[in-house]
């Protein structure tokens, strides 16, 4: 099966390898809470979750996506089990554990999971299947997922090419960088639309704001690398480092966990970089750090796994691909919080044009 990360966010499809070898561990389950069996009708249905390496606290990609399935148990009164991966080595095993615990339905969390998931899926026709940031489409973009399974993707480089141009904006040393854990596509989407938003920033402004760590052109940057590039914090705080050596004062890190190296450096400068965070709203999930963050590029995936859970028990589930957008809220920019008064009236009224004009199609984030 060909597999890429969307139309029309163009991800190509790349395996994860995490090195080493761990037992996962046991499947948990759980009923629904107290508070939702006193005012949801209680239900049979059972949605399942796996995680990829990070696990289900990372403060960023499966937690946010976590979130989607314990709203479902409030909400809807489901049941629920899940597990943890480790190491790449756990993905088929985590599935199929999902699979033994007779799961109505089975959210795998993350680009590495495509080919576990898929082969799953056609083995268990009547199981459904949810994907967190990855869908399968042929070379022209035609979904050609199994039946049971749906891909939950998302545009991240919409929101990203406004936060590079916010970041070119609130620059004082005329240059950012950005790194990410590994060059997997729905890292690198995040990277190359914020480096497109420095340049329309300097396109619309006359400046020069140079971008450290990806280059456009060459479709390659910055990146942790190793066994565990979204795990290895002190790596994440070295390529942020060496990114600020160069002269960077916004920092813009796609590494999961690792990022919060780069929330540590800026916290360190006394003031003189700031650095945004992704997937989630980083004053939020990494509160202690909201002073050095002007914003976030974030991904609905707690909604998004929501509503594909709750497609399925109500028998709406379908194998085509949700993609999230700024048009529809899949994906966004958060709010700057305490970066609120050092952006300008002027860039917020060009930031809501550029919004407006990427969901227009008139500016292209992506080539």
């Amino acid at each position: 099966m060909k597999k890429s990360l969307t139309a029309p966010v163009v991800l190509g499809a790349l395996a994860l390898a995490l090195g080493g070898c761990a037992t996962p561990p046991a499947a948990t389950s759980a009923a629904p809470t107290a508070t939702a069996a006193t005012s949801v009708a209680q239900s049979d249905f059972k949605a399942c979750m796996v995680s990829d390496a990070g696990g289900f606290d990372d403060k960023s990609f499966n937690e946010t996506a976590y979130a989607g399935l314990t709203k479902a148990v409030a909400e809807l009164g489901v049941q629920k089990a899940e597990v943890q991966s480790q190491v790449a080595a756990d993905y088929a095993k985590n599935v199929q554990a999902m699979v033994t615990a007779k799961c109505d339905i089975i959210v795998t969390v993350g680009f590495a999971l495509g080919d576990a998931t898929a082969a799953a899926a056609k083995k268990n026709p009547d199981i459904k299947f949810a994907i967190v940031d990855f869908a399968y489409t042929d070379e022209d973009g035609k979904n050609i997922a199994e039946k049971n399974v749906k891909g939950l993707v998302f545009n991240t480089a919409e929101p990203s090419f406004m936060a590079g141009y916010l970041a070119a904006s609130l620059s004082q040393t005329g240059k950012v960088g950005t790194f990410g854990g590994a060059p997997y596509p729905s890292v690198t989407a995040f990277m190359d639309g914020y480096a497109r938003g420095v340049t329309h920033f300097n396109e619309q402004k006359g400046k020069k704001v140079a971008v450290l760590g990806w280059d456009v052109a060459k479709k390659d940057g910055t990146f942790i690398g190793g066994q565990d590039p979204f795990g290895d914090l002190s790596g994440g705080k070295k390529s942020a480092s060496n990114l600020v050596a160069q002269g960077a004062d916004i920092l813009l890190p796609v590494a999961g966990p690792a990022g919060e190296g780069a929330l540590q450096v800026a916290k360190a400068s006394n003031g003189k970089v700031g650095s945004m965070w992704v997937d989630t709203d980083g004053c939020i999930s990494q509160e202690q750090y909201c002073a050095v963050i002007p914003t976030s590029v974030g991904k609905a995936m707690d909604v998004a796994v929501f509503e594909a859970i709750k497609a399925a028990k109500d028998g709406s589930f379908s194998n085509e691909p949700f993609v999230g957008t700024l048009e529809n809220g899949g994906a966004y920019l958060a709010p700057f919080h305490e970066w609120d008064p050092k952006v300008s009236a002027e860039t917020r009224a060009e930031l809501d044009k550029i919004k407006a004009d990427i969901i227009a199609g008139t500016i292209k984030t992506s080539a």
